[in-house]
C-alpha cells in the first residue's frame, strides 16, 4: 500500500510515567488504551503504551523503558492539535487538569484566539482548537 491519505498515524512520545499519562490521555481526554505490553528483560525493552480513538487514523504510543529512561523534552510547538469545530467544553479542560494537565498560554497568538492549550503530565502541548479543520 502506498503512502497516501489512509496511511495510519502513529505519534510516539517518551513518558515519565506512564499510568499518569495514561489517565491524562483517557481519563481526562476520553481516549480509549489501543494496546499495552510491559518491558522484558532484554536491554533496550520498554514499557509501551498506545491510545486512541479506535476508528481514527492515528494514535499516541507512549513509552518508558525504567533502565534507561529518556527523558521528554518538548518545545512549546511541539503541538497535537485536535480541531473540534464548536467552542472547547469547560467541563473537558477541567477534565484535563484534574488528571494532570496544565493550562497553559501559547507563544502563538493564533492558538490563543482559536483554542486551549494543555500540557501534557510530559510537557507535550495539547491544543483544542475551536474552528475546523479544511486543508483549503
Amino acid at each position: 500500500m502506498p503512502v497516501n491519505a489512509h496511511s495510519h498515524i502513529r505519534i510516539a512520545r517518551p513518558s515519565r510515567d506512564l499510568l499518569v499519562a495514561e489517565a491524562f490521555w483517557t481519563q481526562g481526554l476520553g481516549l480509549s488504551v489501543l494496546y499495552r505490553a510491559r518491558a522484558g528483560v532484554a536491554p533496550g525493552e520498554h514499557d509501551l503504551l498506545m491510545v486512541g480513538w479506535p476508528d481514527a487514523s492515528w494514535h499516541l504510543e507512549l513509552v518508558h523503558e525504567t533502565a534507561a529512561p529518556v527523558e521528554p523534552r518538548p518545545t512549546t510547538e511541539d503541538l497535537l492539535v485536535i480541531y473540534l469545530d464548536e467552542e472547547v467544553p469547560e467541563e473537558l479542560v477541567t477534565r484535563l487538569q484534574a488528571h494532570g494537565g496544565k493550562r497553559v498560554t501559547s507563544p502563538n497568538p493564533y492558538w490563543n484566539e482559536w483554542g486551549v492549550t494543555i500540557e501534557d503530565p510530559d510537557g507535550y502541548r495539547l491544543v483544542l482548537c475551536t474552528r475546523g479543520w479544511s486543508h483549503t
